[in-house]
């Protein structure tokens, strides 16, 4: 059985095979269907299908320097054998990704079973930090847990009120920064409201602003500070907020907000919004942290966790009608 034949198997068993099929449909279309062009254009792994391929690779945002080490990687591999098969390649190029991926084990999310979870979400405004956040307090409510939101956001004008919006809504209580005031101040009320309202998650919806990463680092310091001086070892997970129609614009706001903070994960929202499905290859292999949720769409269920077999097959379904 090929790889190609393998992850469709595996594909075919998972609960959420819509979602993702529905959230990659323009990556799907984009790639596949470029690979798909190759296929009548090409004869074997020549310097011009190579060329193609990693011009294909850009246009998914995969990023240059990935391109170029799969196409080396092909390039060389595809010397050991007599004949190659457009089917081999399309097997290689995507296995090759997996195992990009999977250079670095993602860690499982850490969460506190001594009081609550305190979980920061971050990121430049309109990433979707705000709409996630509520996203992300629906998905624990469903599991049962105890929810409460803190409006730590409090620069961003109509910040505060869009998360009381949604609290009010899903009938989760949120903690309220003062508008314009400091950030830190309400991460220590909403700490203090959760251990003594025994929340189980906390999700604190933080500002993000990048004109002055000096600043910004003083103030994501002074954030982790606070938490952990309310309850020991927060913030246990802080992740960071990511549009994916922003491509490798997005990656390098990552990159920033690396150095400045202790990031444990990322959320890449509005996926089903771009053709661009290879900068999550490319968010992982530069930074080595783990993609934990992608957002496929609108509604709170379209948040699901990251799935890297779902992945890979949703954005090649259309290489793999091609390639039996």
């Amino acid at each position: 059985m090929s790889f190609l034949d393998a992850l469709k198997n595996a594909f075919s068993k998972k609960d959420d095979k819509a979602i993702y099929l529905s959230g990659f449909r323009k990556s799907k279309d984009s790639f596949g269907g470029a690979l798909n062009e190759m296929k009548l254009k090409y004869k074997g792994v020549n310097d011009d299908f190579l060329e193609q391929l990693t011009i294909v690779l850009l246009e998914a945002d995969v990023g240059i320097e990935l391109a170029d080490m799969i196409c080396e990687k092909l390039r060389a591999t595809s010397r050991e054998y007599v004949n190659v098969t457009f089917h081999w390649a399309m097997n290689f190029l995507i296995r090759s990704m997996k195992e990009i991926y999977e250079e670095s084990i993602d860690p499982p999310i850490n969460y506190n079973e001594n009081g609550p979870t305190v979980i920061l979400l971050e990121g430049v405004n309109g990433s979707g930090k705000t709409t996630t956040c509520a996203k992300l307090g629906r998905m624990y409510q469903d599991q049962g847990k105890s929810v409460a939101f803190v409006a730590a956001d409090t620069f961003r004008a109509g910040a505060i009120d869009q998360l009381v919006q949604w609290g009010d809504r899903l009938g989760i209580h949120v903690i309220k920064g003062r508008e314009n005031g400091d950030p830190s101040a309400a991460i220590v009320d909403g700490c203090r409201y959760a251990k003594e309202n025994n929340i189980d998650i906390l999700l604190c919806d933080t500002a993000g602003r990048l004109q002055n990463k000096a600043g910004l680092m003083m103030e994501l310091s002074k954030m982790n500070r606070v938490a952990a001086r309310e309850i020991p070892g927060a913030p246990h997970n802080t992740w960071l907020v990511l549009d994916a129609t922003t491509g490798q614009n997005g990656l390098a706001q990552a990159e920033i907000f690396n150095e400045a903070t202790n990031l444990t994960g990322i959320i890449l929202t509005k996926m089903d919004g771009t053709a661009k499905g290879g900068i999550i290859i490319s968010i992982k292999h530069r930074l080595h942290l783990p993609v934990y949720f992608i957002g496929l769409g609108e509604r709170p269920e379209d948040l699901r966790p990251f799935d890297l077999q779902a992945y890979l097959y949703s954005i090649s379904e259309e290489l793999q009608e091609h390639v039996e």
